[in-house]
């Protein structure tokens, strides 16, 4: 992957001590679960202490939080960007009433869902998955909630591929069609699940005819209303005379994809707007049939279609049907596209959640929607977007979800149901909460001395943890290091190091992988 081979040059130039060079980096910690990005962060840190510079494009907050200066673009995307918005360090950032990340790296953004009592857990049903061994991972038994949202994790090469997309979907396709198995998958019971949808970031397909507009099932929706005006019946156009594929009105010279290709010697061919209706796919004609609003605007099908979805909403608000669908893609945060996009230049980020939005509006009970890793290259805002329409689809539908997902956010505002993989074995299959009260510490005391030292007795609660001469102290929440245990720690012996920290969510899990692991 794009992060995997970034990774690999960092190794290559901390291995070769490079100094004075700037190392630009574009979303490495892409596919990294937070154990790992710990070790990330370290090497970009050894890179800066041999004099180094390092500038990281980047959405993860747990990354962002070690910058030493944060710019922060926005305030938009798309048109309604462009702009710096806020800058500084991390401190700084989070006091910035401009923002949009500042909340997210304070962590006064995040919230739990409400979880599903665990004895209501299985009341919709469950879906049963018995595998034998495959690459790397073992035998596994899993059981899955319906009508839940359950999250499949662990760090890179833990098994998530090999158990949801070569084991449960195809079990899952074979046994709603009647077909066999997969050789390694034993057994699957659907329990009247009768569709699986893959919601992934592959691109959508290589035709440049495709649209956000036609993806999204709302160009058809514009060419019958268009085809309904006094301007359409006068002229004898029909709904299909307003598709840029096959209709009359398409444009001529590009028929209808909006640009042409020169052929240029001893060269690749070039890909230039079409001269003619400039990358509207139009003919002329198109441009001169109106549908007037109630409120008196007047609006062409070149000139909605290329609006972003933002805009579009205003000028479509007399349609119902369009409206909606366009409000799903609002919703997801796709309000900056234009209808007249094409999806095979979408980004992967973008190709998955306009995806999710063609299946909206349809009765989805029977169906398990599948995401792989659905966040991936998402900022902050857009994360809290998507997440929030993902719970209220699962409320109001009671669809089956499944996620597999690097992001410890995912899991606090989404799951009912977390299964942590690593080694090829199922390490937790559980509620997320009761995993989390096993790590739910706050503060951290670490300090080293030149020698052996006893600590004294610590408060109820408190695990301690040594690594050679040094010692950690973990505190539950709401307890802080008293004074006494500091003025033991200064007079136990020479001390060497001292630090009292407080640990995020995505540190207390990358630790509770560790010791889940070992």
């Amino acid at each position: 992957s794009t992060g995997e081979r970034q990774r690999m040059q960092l190794a290559r130039a901390v291995r070769n001590r490079t100094t004075g060079v700037l190392y630009v980096l574009d979303e490495p910690s892409i596919g990294l679960h937070p154990a790992n990005i710990t070790g990330l962060t370290g090497v970009m840190q050894d890179l800066i202490h041999d004099g180094n510079s390092v500038i990281l494009v980047d959405h993860d907050t747990q990354i962002l939080s070690e910058a030493d200066w944060l710019i922060e673009m926005g305030p938009q995307a798309g048109a309604g960007g462009g702009q710096v918005i806020a800058q500084g360090s991390i401190p700084a950032i989070e006091a910035n009433a401009a923002s949009r990340i500042g909340p997210f790296l304070a962590g006064k953004a995040q919230c739990l869902r409400p979880q599903a009592p665990q004895s209501e857990l299985f009341a919709l049903g469950r879906i049963q998955l018995s595998t034998n061994a495959i690459h790397t991972v073992k035998p596994l038994d899993i059981e899955i909630p319906k009508g839940r949202l359950t999250v499949v994790t662990g760090v890179s090469g833990s098994g998530k591929t090999t158990l949801v997309l070569e084991s449960l979907v195809p079990g899952l396709n074979a046994a709603i069609h009647g077909q066999k198995l997969p050789e390694h998958v034993r057994s699957i019971v659907p329990d009247g699940i009768t569709q699986v949808k893959l919601i992934d970031a592959a691109p959508i397909g290589i035709n440049v005819r495709s649209t956000v507009a036609t993806y999204a099932n709302v160009h058809d929706e514009l060419r019958k209303k268009f085809a309904a005006t006094p301007d359409a019946r006068q002229a004898g156009y029909k709904a299909g005379d307003f598709s840029y594929n096959t209709g009359k009105l398409r444009c001529p010279v590009c028929d209808g994809t909006g640009s042409i290709s020169l052929d240029v010697q001893f060269l690749p061919d070039v890909e230039i707007p079409c001269p003619e209706c400039r990358g509207s796919r139009y003919a002329k004609e198109a441009g001169q049939i109106f549908y007037t609003s109630k409120s008196g605007t007047r609006y062409s099908l070149p000139q909605l279609m290329d609006m972003d979805v933002n805009t579009a909403l205003t000028a479509c608000a007399d349609w119902p049907v369009v409206r909606q669908r366009l409000t799903v893609l609002q919703e997801l945060g796709l309000g900056y596209l234009t209808l007249g996009e094409e999806t095979p230049g979408l980004s992967g980020g973008e190709a998955q959640r306009l995806k999710l939005a063609s299946e909206m509006g349809k009765a989805q009970g029977d169906a398990v929607f599948i995401f792989d890793e659905p966040t991936i290259g998402l900022d902050a805002v857009s994360k809290l977007a998507l997440r929030s329409f993902l719970k209220e689809e699962n409320r109001r539908e009671g669809t089956t979800i499944l996620l597999t997902t690097h992001d410890m956010e995912d899991m606090l505002a989404l799951c009912s149901r977390v299964m942590v993989l690593g080694h090829g074995k199922l390490l937790y299959d559980g509620a997320l909460q009761e995993l989390l009260r096993r790590y739910d510490t706050v503060h951290t005391l670490r300090c080293a001395f030149a020698g052996e030292v006893t600590p004294p007795p610590l408060p109820a609660g408190c695990v301690l943890r040594r690594d050679g001469d040094a010692m950690e102290v973990d505190y539950p929440p709401a307890q802080v290091p008293t004074g006494d245990m500091l003025d033991w720690v200064r007079r136990a012996g020479t001390l060497r190091e001292m630090t009292l920290k407080e640990q995020n969510v995505d540190q207390l899990i990358a630790r509770m992988y560790q010791e889940l692991a070992l």
